[in-house]
């Protein structure tokens, strides 16, 4: 018999660390989750296609997958979940019919990093024999440890006396905006009454939680090509139209593009390729960039005015632009009943002894096509972030996580689907429940909502 995962959470997070794998090609990443899923065993088991629409993929690459597929194959990767994954069709949902009882998602994501993991002494993967094995790729943002924790959390609700549906999905693109959208649009996301979401660290430290974040910006990845006219460069360069020029003056009116009085706006290029000799008129460009705003609307608006910026460098130098929007996520909020509640959950869970109930993102999350496909159907959902001392900051080859925080996430996620399940159907706030602000966040410092949805001071 398999050994239960809780008595295994640090060997198995590092078994996903030592194998990472970038966007749409979570291939033995998405076959090791299958083992564990049907080991724990559940009522329903989707894989790629079977879990959601492909057309509804974002940022799907272009590059040849065959070298990802035989190296999972290599590694024992089942043929048949190979065969099912064909095109990069990674990722999976699991579901638990459990009988009457609350609909409850959650959402981990599951790709790695293009970054190559040091290889310093001092950093704990490498001492300790777990650093990643595939050259170039990294897991620098907490991945495994999701993963970790969605297997955890199946595996401990499958065996406990749970009744409703449980709705697992461990997500593939989460790097590139691309896996988020097909899942939100996928059946499995029918009907949810609550979502929750799960994120480890960003910059909040081993003990402490986050119940649900604000404010992440909406985003939109572009990429743009301009196609200009080449020319000998000496002789006869009136004769060219100078595709790289077009780009020098694309990226820096892109970053002249006025900020909007309604909030917080960005944009950056954050890659410009062209050119192919000194003495050669660059006939093609190329640009990926992206715009972010606090808001959906304001998002696209800079994604407007950056397409527009863009085609009129390639039209003032005789060129012609394409513009491509690879992917995207819109802004959603946590909803402060589950804020709540989380805070309440993580106040008892050994180990934590800080919660916030809410905290400024800053960064951008797929996620939030979860959250707001549950919320505009009438459910609550909350991104959460348990905390842990990180010694470098995500997406660098020297992150890593305090494995201690892997027993807390189980913790806190365990005990708020189980209060899910008691309370259900969660008081709204604005169905006649009431929820104090505190100078810490919505709800206080320990803030909660008690049975009735009505925070009181025997609840903090």
């Amino acid at each position: 018999m398999t050994e239960p995962i809780r008595d295994r959470l640090v060997s198995l997070r590092r078994s996903f660390h030592r194998h990472p794998e970038p966007a749409w090609r979570e291939f033995l990443t998405t076959a090791r989750l299958v083992d564990e899923i049907r080991a724990i065993g559940v009522d329903e088991l989707a894989v790629g296609p079977d879990a959601y629409d492909p057309a509804d993929r974002m940022a799907v690459t272009d590059d040849d997958l065959e070298p990802w597929i035989e190296r999972a194959r290599e590694r024992g990767a089942d043929e048949d979940l190979l065969e099912r994954m064909t095109g990069g069709n990674t990722g999976a949902v699991a579901v638990l019919e459990r009988g009457e009882g609350p609909t409850i998602g959650l959402r981990v994501d599951i790709d790695g990093l293009f970054i190559e993991e040091s290889t310093d002494s001092e950093h704990h993967p490498a001492n300790e024999g777990f650093r990643s094995k595939i050259d170039g790729t990294m897991h620098a943002c907490g991945h495994d440890a999701h993963m970790t924790w969605g297997l955890a959390v199946l595996e401990t609700i499958a065996e406990s006396d749970f009744s409703g549906r449980l709705v697992v999905f461990f997500q593939p693109a989460e790097e590139t905006g691309g896996g988020g959208c097909p899942m939100a649009k996928s059946e499995f996301a029918d009907n949810l009454d609550y979502l929750l979401a799960i994120h480890v660290g960003l910059d909040h430290p081993t003990g402490e939680v986050v119940a649900g974040i604000e404010k992440p910006l909406a985003m939109s990845h572009v990429d743009a090509t301009i196609t200009g006219t080449s020319a000998h460069a000496g002789k006869a360069p009136n004769e060219g139209a100078n595709a790289m020029h077009a780009m020098g003056a694309a990226i820096v009116n892109a970053y002249g593009i006025p900020r909007h009085s309604d909030g917080m706006t960005r944009v950056n290029i954050g890659k410009a390729e062209a050119g192919t000799a000194s003495n050669v008129i660059a006939e093609h460009a190329y640009m990926e960039a992206e715009a972010r705003g606090e808001t959906t609307a304001l998002m696209e608006f800079m994604e407007r005015r950056l397409e527009r910026t863009i085609k009129s460098a390639a039209k003032m130098h005789g060129c012609r632009a394409e513009v491509d929007v690879v992917s995207k996520s819109p802004r959603a909020d946590s909803d402060p009943e589950l804020q709540a509640l989380v805070s309440e959950i993580a106040n008892g869970v050994e180990g934590i002894d800080h919660v916030l109930p809410a905290a400024d993102f800053g960064a951008s999350e797929d996620a939030t096509f979860l959250m707001e496909r549950v919320q505009d159907e009438g459910g609550l959902a909350t991104y959460m972030i348990v905390g842990t001392d990180h010694p470098t900051s995500h997406h660098t080859p020297t992150f890593d996580v305090d494995e201690a925080s892997l027993q807390h996430g189980v913790d806190v996620l365990v005990g708020t689907i189980r209060d899910l399940e008691r309370r259900h159907p969660v008081p709204r706030v604005d169905d006649g429940a009431t929820v104090e602000h505190g100078e810490s966040g919505p709800l206080g410092e320990s803030g909660a909502l008690g049975e009735t949805g009505t925070r009181t001071e025997d609840d903090g």
